[in-house]
């Protein structure tokens, strides 16, 4: 299923990008899964100094194993946004998730990132509708 995103973690400028496999149901219970254990070990460890880069490098490799599947090139980390991406999801420094949808806004101008989508909200919270 193609279903284009990003990840993005507050303090670091790497925009990872995976081309497939990006819905919010199919993201979120891996992505906070990991984020749970990923805030354990850090608290644990006690180091803080460096956590957006190991935060980013971690997310790739494990959503490069679960996305991928046997064809890396459906993962890049660069610094641009790219258009055909559908979900952002942003970790901040507070340790939350933000999921973001993206729109004609951000099609046309890509690099706006965040500034250019609408905050995503789950079927089950909108009005009259199920999970």
């Amino acid at each position: 299923m193609e279903t284009p995103c990003h990840f993005i973690v507050e303090g670091n400028p790497a925009i990872v990008y995976a081309s497939r496999d990006g819905s919010p149901s199919k993201v979120l219970p891996t992505l906070e899964r990991f984020l749970d254990k990923f805030w354990q070990e850090r608290d644990i460890s006690g180091e803080s100094s460096d956590t957006p880069e190991c935060l980013i490098a971690q997310i790739v490799v494990r959503f490069g194993f679960e996305i991928c599947e046997d064809d890396y090139s459906n993962l890049k980390v660069g610094l641009k946004y790219d258009p055909t991406a559908r979900y952002l999801y942003f970790v901040d420094a507070d340790r939350s998730i933000s999921v973001w949808v993206t729109g004609a806004e951000y099609e046309q101008n890509p690099q706006l990132g965040i500034n250019a989508c609408q905050t995503w909200v789950p079927t089950s919270a909108r009005a009259g509708g199920d999970a």
